[in-house]
């Protein structure tokens, strides 16, 4: 039924194109501006806005619809921080530095509300509720929680039941025009084909609200593998419930469903790498920069699904201004993905990760950057063990004597979780359909498709992780680049010693297990007179390729840059 509805509604989303285009007001014909136009006047509420996603999405919206009259974020206060305080920081960052230069007073649109999502009513005061009713045009419902292993009773709270308070809250709302829903492609990621339809539910969520509220959480613990079933988390579990919740809602509001892969660093706005999180990718390139990964199990040849932030958030502008303007009649759902377009695989990805660190590296590394990708769960374990617990111990004894506190076996148990909680995406692979994502782009005008840019298809897949590994560095660690000629001492430093010390453990096992064998000296006569000439002949052959095929390098370099190796 679900499915049914879903594509009911996609199909009369692209009659309405059609007719629009058939009008000569649609289509990619038009020169003039649609979207931006749409948002000139109109009151824009926003969760999540404080988050990565949400940063990007406000930035976005001053920036480039400059019209738009105000931005109402549901803030959640902290102890030692109001909520304007928490807004005003939060404009003061790097991200917000070009629209700051266009316009100084752009804070001013951006209104801060008190909130709080765990909490009944979402903790709003009567009076701001009275206010969001009577002014709001359009909701984009960002805020979630994005831990993989959050407790069932907590992911449910901040991912299902406060997505349904916000769904009441928007039917009061008398001017709403569109709901805009962030989920993820991974709602349904038991399934290995995935469309742009809203799957049933694997529960219904108020039956499993009301069977929840009794339960100590050690039951709830205790129960949670068998709720979730094949999935693999309880994030993915209940945003497949918060989608279902939503589409409830689709003959009381226009909806429309954002559905991004794993979102990584900006690719082109505000300015290309920019990223100011660890979750899920970034920490894994700043472990592996840093020389502290040195294993990870993921499947060489398995797409790696990243999606840029930046052109998530011109999709889910787009969908607000199709969603408003076109008033489906059921929910509209657009799998924001890559790669079923323009796939790029892990092992690419470890290649690219590797040689922008050793060319840029980050600062102070424990290790020179040497990272490798194996889905061998054996060898994972093994290389785990020799280049991560074994250096980490002996490093944590050196911290001991010398008075220190022992960090590093800490540090390596937290990383071998995050890894070990992306494992199972990085192992397998999906297909998603993109029908409305590609009819949605058909229907933005030319200078549209420059201005909200989420065409997939031109992404330059080693420049966008070569900017992601940078933009670590820059946004993440705070480095700067002009320090990057003193990185790289560093790195020479680490190659030495690393050179010093496998000498001396070849001498030391030469001198204790092998030089007192018969053997041994068998295979030192072989290697040192007989194997000479061998040695010899290699060298020059080697020698000889290195000048007559140089010139077939640049040829080789263009291929593996488009992913023809």
């Amino acid at each position: 039924m679900s499915q049914r509805t879903s594509t009911t509604g996609r199909l009369e989303a692209d009659r309405l194109a059609s007719s629009s285009e058939a009008a000569g007001g649609g289509g990619g014909v038009a020169m003039t501006a649609m979207v931006a136009d749409y948002y000139a006047g109109k009151n824009v509420l926003i969760t999540g806005g404080t988050g990565f996603m949400g940063k990007v999405l406000v930035e976005k919206l001053l920036r480039s619809c400059p019209g738009v009259k105000a931005l109402y974020l549901l803030v959640r206060p902290k102890a030692s921080q109001s909520v304007e305080q928490r807004l005003s920081d939060m404009v003061k960052g790097k991200l917000f530095a070009r629209v700051r230069e266009e316009d100084p007073d752009f804070h001013q649109k951006i209104i801060a509300v008190s909130s709080e999502l765990t909490q009944p009513g979402l903790a709003l005061s009567p009076q701001d509720v009275e206010m969001l009713c009577g002014c709001i045009n359009i909701v984009f419902h960002c805020a979630a929680t994005i831990r993989f292993d959050a407790p069932l009773k907590q992911a449910l709270q901040l991912n299902v039941i406060a997505t349904m308070q916000l769904l009441g809250l928007a039917r009061k709302m008398q001017h709403l025009e569109a709901f805009i829903h962030v989920s993820t492609a991974y709602a349904n990621c038991q399934l290995h084909h995935i469309d742009e339809v809203i799957y049933p539910p694997p529960v219904e969520p108020t039956k499993l609200i009301d069977s929840l509220s009794w339960m100590e959480d050690s039951i709830v613990e205790d129960i949670t593998p068998r709720l979730i079933g094949d999935r693999p988390n309880t994030y993915t579990y209940t945003k497949a419930l918060a989608e279902y919740a939503v589409q409830q809602e689709q003959e009381h509001l226009h909806i429309g469903i954002i559905r991004p892969s794993i979102v990584g660093a900006s690719w082109q706005e505000p300015f290309p790498g920019w990223i100011d999180n660890f979750n899920g990718p970034s920490g894994v390139f700043i472990a592996a920069g840093k020389g502290l990964l040195r294993t990870m199990r993921a499947n060489n040849n398995a797409v790696a699904d990243l999606i840029p932030v930046d052109v998530v958030i011109n999709l889910t502008l787009s969908a607000g201004w199709y969603t408003a303007v076109h008033r489906p009649k059921t929910a509209m759902v657009y799998n924001c993905t890559t790669g079923g377009i323009n796939p790029f695989h892990w092992g690419e990805i470890e290649y690219h990760v590797m040689n922008t660190f050793k060319t840029n590296p980050l600062e102070q590394a424990f290790r020179r950057p040497n990272a490798n990708i194996t889905s061998n769960y054996l060898i994972n374990q093994y290389w785990m063990l020799v280049s991560h617990r074994c250096p980490a111990f002996l490093y944590d004894m050196y911290l001991r004597l010398s008075g220190q506190k022992p960090t590093m076996m800490r540090i390596f148990n937290r990383l071998h979780k995050a890894i070990g909680l992306l494992e199972y995406f990085s192992n397998q692979d999906w297909e998603w359909k993109s029908d409305n994502m590609s009819m949605l782009l058909n229907q933005l005008t030319v200078e549209d498709r420059k201005t909200f840019n989420f065409d997939v298809r031109q992404l330059n897949w080693p420049e966008y992780i070569e900017n992601y590994c940078i933009g670590t560095k820059k946004y993440v660690l705070n480095e700067e680049m002009s320090d990057i000629p003193v990185a790289q001492k560093h790195l020479r430093k680490l190659r030495n010693i690393r050179y010093t010390f496998n000498t001396l453990l070849l001498i030391f096992i030469w001198r204790v297990f092998i030089a007192r064998s018969q053997m041994a000296h068998n295979i030192w006569y072989f290697v040192s007179v007989v194997g000479e000439p061998i040695v010899t002949s290699a060298c020059t052959l080697y020698s000889y390729c290195s000048e007559h095929l140089q010139q077939f390098l640049p040829l080789q370099r263009l291929k593996w840059d488009y992913g023809q190796t």
